[in-house]
């Protein structure tokens, strides 16, 4: 749990990175890349996950400018990186200026349910994490080999000296 914004910045921030260099792979043919038939797209999900960013903080009570269009996912993977990288800083900084230590003390209803400020924030974390994950299986689904992000991907594994990785 954060106890303060700046613990909170480090991991968003680190986070971020990370998604940052999962969506730099994207093309734009990867976006067309659905779960199922009737699934959402790879580029719906991406986009997803970068315009709930402002959506999930607003909600919350920060001031953060949301994105206009949300509904027309972009055709370029680039565009969809780019202003994911803005937004997460913009985030970032949103919330260290709007937010103090003390505040992530203050329970609000998320969900239905009563949360910290704090776990507001973890929240917001672990569902950039979710969707991150998706990306990256779909990635495997339209040929693309993902960045690995808490580990190698199994392309990799033969550069530490692992002829067979594990399962």
């Amino acid at each position: 749990m954060y106890v303060t914004i700046k613990d909170f910045l480090q991991e968003w921030n680190r986070e971020a990175l990370l998604t940052e260099k999962v969506l730099k792979d994207l093309t734009d043919e990867s976006l067309k890349q659905k779960v199922y038939p009737e699934g959402r797209t790879l580029g719906r999900i991406a986009w997803h996950l970068t315009t709930t960013i402002p959506d999930y903080l607003a909600e919350f009570g920060l001031n953060i400018e949301e994105v206009e269009n949300k509904e027309n996912v972009p055709t370029s993977a680039s565009d969809i990186y780019r202003i994911f990288k803005t937004i997460s800083a913009v985030a970032a900084k949103t919330i260290e200026v709007q937010w103090t230590d003390d505040d992530l003390k203050k329970v609000q209803i998320a969900f239905g349910r009563e949360e910290s400020n704090a776990q507001i924030l973890m929240g917001l974390i672990k569902h950039n994490i979710h969707h991150r994950g998706q990306i990256t299986v779909l990635m495997r689904q339209a040929g693309i080999k993902p960045f690995g992000v808490y580990g190698p991907p199994k392309e990799d594994w033969v550069h530490l000296g692992v002829e067979n990785p594990p399962l």
